[in-house]
């Protein structure tokens, strides 16, 4: 009986196509077919080619497990945050996603709530199961205890900002960019510059301490030190309005620009002042970091990240350490752009250039 390979490829595609009908179409053994397209040992390019274009025509798709069994990974990455509605982690999970999408691997999340009974099993339980290939933190800031844990898991592991070190990091130089938004409310002829957001109870998160100090560092090179001023306030919206009450509600010494930690401080300054009867800019300047969703809304100034690129830039990185583990640690800064809008303006009476040259002198 003569073989018909119409009449085989139209039942193929009919039913699920299994490796052995994607061997047989490429003609090629079982175990062949196999790591021609799983990697797993050497295959030719012509035979490897045959094998794809062959699964292509029977519409195959390696499943997990057969995967996994052929080259020993999951196929998965974990990844785990401390939200996971907030704006930035949610724009940072829609990189990770994509990126992984691209790959053809799957995603595992993991809810880290800070303080919640979940977190702690997060770490004490899901992580050591180590149902994936390597993990992806994101904001985690975790303790000593919970970075042991972290590190101990024996996968690579790939964080999105944070201070790095014992593990890679993508993230935004957040020194830097503090300093660029401070020093653009100096070049419009402010003085009285406040700093809003972060340092709130005994946590202070890695991102806030070093925009703080960048801000501290920017107003001492310019000799304003003694104009400087920090309001904590909790990193959201809420906290920033908050803090803008008290730090704008009295007259005298009130500041003339504010630099936010994060464009939903900004907002919530912004949201405070107008409550307050306090224009914007033409009473107070703002500007913010992050080029939040509703920043546009508010015509904010700021220092727009890209939260997509951060997450897409820490999948690539996490594949470079599970291809090679022995890589060692790095830290991937991406630049930080200024989103001019309207939040922003000279102080009151002042005519930017002349007025720098009458009060700031040599300073600058």
């Amino acid at each position: 009986m003569m073989f018909d390979g119409r009449s085989w490829r139209k039942e193929a595609r009919q039913g699920m196509s299994g490796i052995a009908d994607v061997a047989k179409l490429a003609g090629v053994s079982k175990s062949t077919a196999s790591r021609a397209l799983t990697g797993a040992g050497y295959v030719s390019d012509a035979t490897r080619l045959r094998v794809v274009a062959a699964a292509a025509e029977l519409d195959y798709v390696a499943s997990t497990n057969a995967v996994s069994l052929a080259t020993g990974r999951t196929q998965n990455i974990g990844v785990i945050m401390p939200y996971v509605t907030r704006w930035f982690f949610a724009e940072v999970l829609e990189g990770i996603h994509d990126a992984l999408l691209q790959r053809d691997l799957d995603l595992t999340l993991y809810d880290a709530r800070p303080g919640t009974q979940g977190r702690a099993r997060i770490f004490e339980q899901f992580l050591a199961r180590q149902r994936f290939d390597g993990l992806i933190a994101v904001g985690l800031e975790p303790s000593d205890h919970e970075l042991e844990r972290l590190l101990a898991i024996d996968r690579p592991v790939v964080g999105v900002v944070g201070e790095g070190g014992a593990t890679s990091v993508v993230a935004i130089d957040d020194d830097n960019v503090s300093r660029r938004a401070t020093e653009h409310l100096i070049g419009l002829g402010h003085r009285r510059i406040a700093f809003v957001g972060g340092g709130t109870g005994d946590f202070w998160s890695f991102v806030d301490q070093q925009r703080l100090q960048g801000y501290l560092e920017t107003m001492a090179t310019a000799g304003l030190s003694a104009y400087a001023e920090h309001a904590p306030s909790p990193v959201d919206l809420p906290g920033g309005y908050a803090a803008a009450v008290d730090l704008l509600a009295g007259v005298r010494d009130r500041p003339s620009a504010i630099v936010a930690t994060c464009d939903e401080v900004a907002i919530g300054t912004i949201v405070a002042a107008r409550r307050l009867g306090i224009r914007v800019p033409a009473d107070l300047s703002v500007i913010g970091i992050d080029n939040h969703e509703y920043a546009e809304m508010f015509s904010l100034t700021t220092l727009a990240q890209q939260p997509r690129e951060q997450g897409a830039a820490a999948v690539e990185l996490l594949v470079e350490h599970i291809r090679d583990p022995g890589l060692p640690p790095t830290r991937l800064l991406l630049q930080a752009r200024l989103m001019m809008r309207s939040s922003t303006a000279p102080p009151p009476g002042a005519g930017s250039a002349a007025y720098l040259d009458s009060e700031l002198g040599d300073v600058l």
